[in-house]
């Protein structure tokens, strides 16, 4: 009577500590689903946060564009820093506001230094001579948007001077006339910029 006692005793004690070890099986697997899911919710949020700061840098790189391109090529001159002498010259001739027309242009644009290379005097004589500062300016304005994809497709172009621009390509480098090609393709709302690094003057007539 008392080893089937004891036999019971056992085999209760063996049945607790399987229900036991089932319900700790139980709690670790709801442990480790809590623990996924978790972990789950903290990738997806961060996830989250990743996509929501790259659009907001995508945001500002297009409204950086956008601004850009609205600007016109004189406001683009203007704002550049290496255009003061053209910039003044623009205003002295009053071809800034032809320029911040609708164009399109495209603008053969020489920088401050290329104005440097012109004998002493002579910007100074120009300034005060605007027939001639007219024809210069306008001599360095090709009508239409060429971009330098295009220039380097021509032999000429016809400026609004009326007279022509040579155009030639030898490997890297783009001449326009006797002047290179140093900087290519600014966009402004209103046609292009080609930067380059010697003063074109047309042919006295």
């Amino acid at each position: 009577m008392s080893i089937n006692f004891f036999q019971q005793w056992i085999n209760y004690r063996n049945a607790k500590s399987i229900v036991l070890v089932g319900i700790l099986a139980i709690l670790g697997s709801i442990l480790v689903a809590c623990s996924e899911e978790v972990t789950t919710e903290e990738m997806v949020e961060q996830e989250t946060m990743v996509e929501q700061e790259m659009a907001v840098e995508a945001t500002a790189v297009v409204v950086e564009v956008a601004e850009e391109v609205s600007k016109t090529i004189v406001d683009i001159a203007v704002e550049d820093g290496r255009f003061t002498t053209l910039v003044a010259a623009l205003q002295a001739a009053e071809l800034d506001s032809v320029l911040a027309g609708e164009g399109p242009f495209t603008v053969f644009a020489p920088t401050d230094d290329a104005f440097a290379k012109l004998p002493e005097g002579t910007v100074a004589s120009l300034l005060e001579t605007i027939p001639a500062l007219k024809d210069i300016l306008l001599y360095h304005v090709v009508s239409g948007n060429v971009l330098a994809a295009d220039v380097v497709t021509l032999e000429s172009a016809t400026t609004l001077q009326g007279q022509t621009v040579s155009v030639s390509v030898m490997g890297d480098v783009v001449k326009i006339n006797d002047s290179q090609v140093i900087i290519t393709d600014i966009q402004g709302s209103n046609g292009t910029i080609h930067v380059i690094d010697t003063v074109l003057l047309p042919t006295a007539e």
